[in-house]
């Protein structure tokens, strides 16, 4: 008779042995059906499509109930504006700035601030991490000035937060820092398109202006996600495009050079409109007031505007419809006043540091010009079989490329929102003229000039060994090793090293900036100390900090410093002022590409 027992060991010694005859094949099955990164990552671009899509249709529905509740009505806060009494034009952008003023005052007080809120930041010099507290106030403060005229735009609140939720949800479900980083360039991505159902500009804007890379494994993840947040906020809005252009047809190449012109013009305006606001963000800093106050005062001066030009109210969407279409109200003098009340109406309520997008007033900017350099023309018996409206869709797109230095998505961008095809010849020529005058006249974007003046745009001419070596430091970084404080004792730093593989330490003060390196090798001097051995601490024993990478660096630029390194585990910091730890690169792993990359090139 066969005992229970003998027939389960006879069961566990026939898996054995078919594991150990076919474990070959078993591994390659797991390697088959293992997912790969990109499948991964289009997975996850397609959530991030979806909450992108989703947090437009609440940032939308929440928009208009707040108008409604403020207002008495929904709508465009320009037409709304227009009805009002010149009392209420100018009373409720002060107290809609100083009660979004008191949410950041407040909210921001109750939230430690973790790092930074910036998604260019995080990406170009971080671990991708946004703090999703820090950015829900702000979206709710945006909220705020958007419902009650702030000369601002919502596209920015929705790309950001959609950045956010896609970070966070990077962040639950562990995922290392060069997949944060795209997930956050995913939720930029879905927020644009979303906002302006313009999936091709929302994966071309994450792409060129986020990640700075077209990579295909980094670009088809953006297009999942842009075109899946299009879709959903079609569920909601339908596909009708955002602005209506009348018809006409563009053939004649001797209308070209009038498009020149307007591309120069445009370049000087856009670089105009940035050192404004590079300006009105020193005066904003020089006063040191508390944020309510700044966005109060700021209130009070979109109302005293509003008071002679209501069309300043809100981001200026219905406004540039009408321009479109050649309302016959808009003359040259008023298209003159329109275009200067909107430039120092949104100055002022972006310099006072209202949160919010920048891009839909620049596109009312860029209509108001070409419309006005279109009526000009006209007058003088110039260009007339084209009509004011091609000039004002021109404008559009080269007044967005001389602020964003991204000409590419200016183009695309305006086809998206308009649809129209026969002029876009004649605006990818002014969206280039327009980049060129406006990086000579400013360097820094919209976008690019908060990363400048914190040191992290520093670029560097280097030779390039092989196109594996293009990656930067923060492709490969991984998570840094926890720091130990200047204070902490040599029994806490021996500790330390009992329960970990590293040589050495990374030591920081007491605002968490690197401040030196502490080695295994140096604590041997003090284990004779006697009595005084508690009384020496990390800052007596640490070395000077070495020289230190920072995430947006080439593998190529590091090379220099890889070499020279005793270090297996280099620090990362975000830049070189700061110098906070966001990481570290393994030596080894880098040196690795390079040996790699000098094989192929072999």
């Amino acid at each position: 008779m066969r005992l229970p027992g003998q027939s389960w060991s006879r069961a566990v010694a026939w898996i054995q042995d078919l594991i150990s005859r076919r474990w070959r094949q078993l591994l390659a099955w797991r390697e088959r059906w293992r997912p790969r990164a990109d499948t991964i990552h289009l997975l996850l671009a397609g959530a991030v499509g979806v909450f992108g899509g989703l947090t437009n249709a609440i940032f939308y529905f929440a928009n208009q109930g707040l108008k409604l509740l403020i207002l008495g009505q929904p709508g465009d806060p320009a037409e709304i504006a227009e009805w009002l009494n010149p009392w209420l034009r100018f009373a409720v952008p002060a107290c809609g700035g100083l009660m979004a003023g008191l949410i950041l005052h407040w909210g921001l007080r109750m939230v430690p601030s973790k790092g930074t809120s910036n998604l260019l930041e995080v990406v170009v010099a971080g671990d991708g991490r946004l703090p999703f507290r820090l950015n829900l106030i702000k979206t709710l403060s945006s909220l705020l000035s958007v419902s009650t005229g702030a000369s601002i735009g919502r596209e920015g609140p929705i790309t950001q937060m959609s950045a956010t939720l896609a970070s966070k949800g990077g962040q639950w479900v562990q995922a290392p820092p060069y997949r944060l980083r795209l997930l956050v360039a995913c939720g930029a991505a879905a927020g644009l398109a979303a906002a302006y159902n313009a999936p091709i500009a929302g994966a071309v804007f994450a792409a060129q202006i986020v990640l700075g890379n077209f990579a295909m494994n980094l670009f088809a993840p953006l297009v999942c996600a842009s075109v899946i947040a299009a879709v959903v906020s079609r569920s909601f809005f339908g596909i009708e495009p955002l602005y209506h252009v009348p018809e006409f047809e563009f053939t004649r190449v001797i209308q070209l050079p009038w498009f020149l012109v307007l591309g120069a013009l445009a370049g000087g305006l856009g670089a105009l409109f940035l050192r404004l606001l590079q300006s009105g963000e020193a005066v904003a800093r020089r006063l040191n007031q508390p944020v309510f106050l700044r966005l109060f005062l700021a209130g009070v001066g979109v109302g005293v505007i509003a008071l002679l030009v209501p069309e300043v109210w809100g981001n200026g969407y219905a406004v540039t419809s009408r321009i479109l279409e050649s309302n016959p109200r808009y003359d040259l003098f008023l298209l003159g006043c329109l275009l200067a009340a909107k430039l120092v109406a949104t100055v002022i309520t972006v310099g006072a540091g209202t949160v919010g997008g920048v891009l839909t007033p620049t596109l009312f900017l860029g209509a108001a010009l070409g419309s006005l350099a279109g009526s000009l023309l006209h007058l003088a018996g110039i260009a007339e079989p084209l009509p004011k409206a091609a000039f004002a869709l021109a404008g559009m797109g080269s007044v967005l490329a001389a602020t964003t230095h991204s000409p590419l998505m200016a183009m695309i961008l305006v086809f998206e929102i308009s649809l129209n095809y026969s002029l876009m010849p004649a605006v990818m020529l002014a969206c280039a003229v327009a980049t060129l005058v406006s990086r000579r006249l400013h360097p820094a974007s919209v976008y690019t000039e908060p990363l400048r003046q914190k040191g992290l745009l520093e670029e560097t001419e280097s030779q390039r060994i092989g196109a594996a070596t293009q990656q930067t430091v923060g492709d490969l970084m991984h998570e840094s090793i926890p720091p130990v404080p200047e204070t902490a004792t040599l029994r806490e730093i021996g500790q330390r090293f009992l329960t970990c593989s590293r040589n050495f330490l990374p030591v920081v003060d007491a605002e968490g900036r690197l401040s030196g390196l502490v080695a295994l090798q140096d604590l041997k001097a003090y284990l004779n100390a006697g009595p005084g051995f508690e009384a020496v601490i990390a800052y007596d024993v640490m070395r000077p900090p070495p020289p230190c990478l920072t995430p947006n660096i080439r593998l190529h630029e590091a090379l220099p410093l890889l070499l020279s390194s005793e270090l297996r585990h280099l620090p990362v910091v975000n830049n070189r002022a700061e110098r906070r730890l966001v990481g570290t690169l393994v030596r080894a792993e880098a040196l690795s590409l390079f040996s790699e990359a000098i094989a192929t090139k072999n």
